[in-house]
């Protein structure tokens, strides 16, 4: 089964065509043919599929997304906290000195890079084993931990993308160091915020201040533990 994280601001849900386009590209990948036939329908159907779930359009939800191989979907809508929606855009366009900032460790396994880090699924057991490795054991800690492939590079955060200052410019990892092609990532790199470069484990600075991306939660304020 394929997934895909959204948030409801009534309405907008944010970056909808880049989920949509998320879960197709998996679909496609693990050759999910009823899967793919039926994510292909246009974005305005794919939208009034999630409207029928939501409880109450006057509050933000978050939404996970699960398509089986035979194209049958549900929608699991869960109560959020409202965030600050500036927080949504990417960090050029807003200044928020009042965001919390997260802890961001680094992880002490390496991870192989597969298709089921590329793609978005429900294969999560890297991602909750580097989690727990990390010491974060609730969903509310404001933390995370970036994977590793056994090269050394870093491929993404367990829930997040990763943007770290390199000469005055933002970078993230690009997606053949193993990690998935986020919607906020596609985001950050259409509207210029950042570039791909690979970055190395071995380069952070305990200390150093990164930002850190996803669809639930938009932009967030991190900063580097280096154990």
């Amino acid at each position: 089964m394929h997934r895909a994280i959204l948030i409801l601001t009534n309405p907008p849900y944010y970056l909808l065509a880049y989920h949509q386009d998320r879960l197709i590209a998996a679909a496609a990948k693990f050759e999910w043919e009823g899967a793919l036939n039926w994510l292909q329908q246009d974005v305005q159907g794919f939208e009034e599929f999630l409207d029928t779930s939501i409880p109450d359009r006057s509050k933000p939800w978050r939404l996970r997304i699960v398509v089986n191989s035979r194209g049958k979907a549900r929608v699991e809508a869960n109560p959020t906290a409202s965030i600050d929606l500036m927080s949504l855009f990417i960090p050029s366009l807003h200044t928020n000195a009042s965001l919390s900032i997260w802890r961001v460790y680094i992880d002490t396994q390496s991870t192989n890079p597969s298709d089921f880090t590329t793609h978005k699924t429900t294969a999560r057991d890297d991602y909750t084993s580097a989690r727990l490795r990390a010491g974060i054991n609730s969903p509310t800690d404001l933390a995370e931990v970036l994977i590793v492939n056994p090269d050394g590079k870093i491929m993404e955060g367990s829930i997040t993308t990763p943007y770290f200052l390199r000469d005055h410019m933002w970078i993230t990892p690009p997606l053949s160091s193993g990690g998935n092609a986020g919607t906020t990532r596609r985001y950050a790199l259409s509207q210029g915020f950042c570039l791909e470069h690979t970055i190395s484990r071995d380069e952070l600075v305990d200390g150093e201040l990164c930002w850190l991306s996803n669809g639930v939660r938009g932009f967030i304020r991190g900063q580097v533990i280096a154990k």
